[in-house]
């Protein structure tokens, strides 16, 4: 093999890749600041004389229009547009429902959910489509995003190990073996990714507490009814809910007797299969029915030991309705000019009407709570109530009330529209699997699809990417072609293998897999592969002509399969996305992926001789 000479252009560029190396992990500006520096130091170097090769200057904006930063784009439109729809909200419940509501259950079913998925799809596609999951289990359970999002991105990357379609490196892997050499079948791989998915579940499931941050992320979960009580007004009220037995003494009853007869509000009632959130007061409760109740502890308490049902301690039939993204506590004014001036809550039909369970009167310095259904309003009463959030939208055009809350989530859902998401998005699951078309242009044809009709406007389409991972990625594509096209990669995996002399084939195969490692980090994977595999397939062939036990086909698995390894620093897709809602910083990926790094060296290449 020819030696390569160190040439200014490399020393350059090896300068550039220290220095984004420094800034990403001192994060002195932000990651996608220093990216964009980078990218502009990048075409500064044309001016200086021997230097304006480093990058061709005309495509330095390429990357913003490369097919992995476009599909990234197209697949955060169409995760939004399913979870405008109420897909997403029912994924969750489902999770939620089979894997509870703790941190240690639920993360083994959102990460391996998310792997298997990335085996037959774009890992960064099945991250995206479950952020807005991840995020409704976080709103309805109170863990922080930052709990769940890592591990699931990691096993979306871990996933695309676990099929020869999984990844773009083992895509190309067979083109790139040498004429002759058996090429790999499709789950050829499968005990191997199988194994890495196993080991990032376990290691978030036994080490998770000691290397994730609990940070809130950019869109941080609306506070929970109880703790806004707790907050504003010291009140110990909360939610919970109750089956009634078929026998049960309340049923018969309506929701303004149980009210009047207990210390209690009715929030919700699931009766004959119909689910209301504040039902109103005539409404007659069934025998069997789910309430949601509200109130203090003590009172909850005593109204279940008088009825003879038992509480659950955690919301499941309102799980989802009664989640501080759908519902909470909002204060209302009532305006000189209001007509409901003289009524009181009652006359009103305040739930059945508006949507609102009031829970107490504001007037002057005092606080009305008992009686108050029956208490004429007056012009500057502030209502306290319980409501959902598009019940309170609804209100804020409606002159009889000046809505004071303004920090709710303005959710807008569209039911009525699954159809059209849930069509497109098959439509592009079936192009990406059956077809040979650009990954690009299935994506988009999904998020145009749902812009069409209605599922997302133009505008709300925009709002669902997140342009500080599109910059990130877009902005280092010309560092990590430099990179390859200096020879700078060539360079150092040349003077890393002839520092290493005559070793054992083992030695030799964990080197190539730390070198696939560390180029995956600083270019694209697809890069990484195409210039190790060849290298990789050689030294195997050298080793074996001095009589070592070397199989260059498992050599070259080695190298498409660690271009997975990239936890290190968020320079991976699915890393980059997931950066932003999480609330992550560069040290959170060197310190939870610092481990990970090393834990993928070494079962990845256990399994791989062991299998092969």
């Amino acid at each position: 093999m020819e030696s390569l000479v160190l040439t200014p252009q490399m020393m350059v560029v090896l300068g550039l890749l220290g220095l984004t190396i420094v800034l990403f992990v001192t994060e002195v500006v932000r990651v996608d600041v220093a990216a964009i520096c980078i990218m502009v130091l990048l075409g500064l170097m044309s001016l200086v004389p021997g230097l304006h090769d480093i990058t061709d200057v005309q495509n330095l904006f390429n990357g913003f229009a490369s097919n992995a930063v476009m599909s990234i784009i197209a697949v955060m439109i169409i995760g939004a547009g399913l979870d405008k729809t109420g897909v997403m909200s029912q994924v969750a419940s489902f999770i939620m429902k089979v894997g509870g509501h703790t941190e240690r259950r639920i993360l083994p079913m959102v990460s391996g959910t998310v792997g298997v998925i990335s085996s037959f799809m774009q890992n960064v596609g099945a991250a995206a489509l479950f952020i807005p999951v991840v995020s409704r289990i976080s709103a309805r359970t109170g863990l922080s995003m930052s709990r769940l999002l890592m591990p699931m991105g990691f096993c979306a990357i871990l996933g695309g190990t676990i099929t020869m379609v999984g990844s773009s490196p083992l895509i190309l892997l067979n083109d790139l073996l040498p004429e002759g050499m058996e090429p790999f079948q499709l789950f050829d791989v499968t005990p191997i990714g199988l194994a890495l998915v196993t080991t990032g579940i376990l290691y978030f499931v036994l080490l998770g507490r000691y290397v994730l941050p609990a940070t809130k992320g950019e869109s941080t979960n609306a506070e929970s009814t109880e703790a806004y009580f707790q907050r504003v007004y010291g009140l110990d009220f909360v939610i919970r809910e109750m089956r009634l037995s078929e026998d049960s003494t309340l049923a018969g009853k309506t929701v303004g007797d149980l009210e009047r007869e207990f210390p209690v509000i009715v929030v919700a009632t699931f009766m004959n299969g119909e689910r209301r959130v504040g039902p109103w007061s005539g409404l007659t409760i069934a025998p069997n029915a789910h309430l949601a109740l509200l109130g203090r502890h003590e009172a909850l308490e005593a109204f279940a030991a008088r009825s003879g049902n038992r509480l659950n301690d955690r919301l499941d039939i309102f799980a989802d309705a009664l989640a501080p993204n759908r519902s909470g506590i909002g204060e209302v004014v009532i305006p000189p000019s209001s007509h409901l001036v003289g009524r009181s809550v009652t006359d009103i039909a305040m739930r059945k009407t508006y949507g609102l369970s009031v829970l107490g009167i504001h007037r002057g310095e005092e606080t009305i709570r008992q009686g108050l259904r029956e208490v004429p309003l007056q012009a500057g009463d502030a209502l306290v109530c319980h409501c959902r959030w598009d019940s309170l939208a609804r209100i804020e055009k409606d002159r009889d009330f000046v809505v004071i809350t303004s920090d709710y989530p303005h959710e807008e859902l569209r039911p009525q529209k699954v159809h059209f998401a849930l069509t497109f998005f098959l439509i592009t699951l079936a192009l990406i699997l059956f077809t040979d078309l650009r990954l690009s242009v299935a994506l988009l044809t999904g998020a145009v699809g749902m812009i069409l009709t209605g599922v997302l406007s133009i505008d709300e389409a925009y709002r669902a990417v997140s342009w500080k991972t599109v910059f990130l990625l877009a902005s280092l594509i010309p560092l990590g072609a430099a990179v390859d096209q200096t020879g700078t990669a060539a360079w150092i995996a040349q003077q890393t293998l002839s520092l290493l002399g005559q070793v054992s084939p083992w030695i030799l195969q964990a080197t190539m897999a730390i070198l696939a490692t560390f180029f995956t980090l600083v270019m694209s994977n697809v890069g990484a592969t195409v210039l190790l595999v060849p290298l990789a397939v050689s030294f195997a062939v050298a080793a074996q002509g001095m009589g070592m036990d070397a199989d260059p086909r498992v050599f070259a698995l080695t190298v498409a399969i660690a271009t997975s390894n990239s936890f290190l620093i968020p320079t991976h897709q699915v890393n980059a996305l997931i950066m932003g809602p999480g609330g992550y910083r560069v040290m959170d990926f060197v310190r939870a992926g610092g481990i990970m790094t090393i834990l993928f060296l070494i079962v990845s290449l256990v399994m791989l001789n062991l299998v092969f």
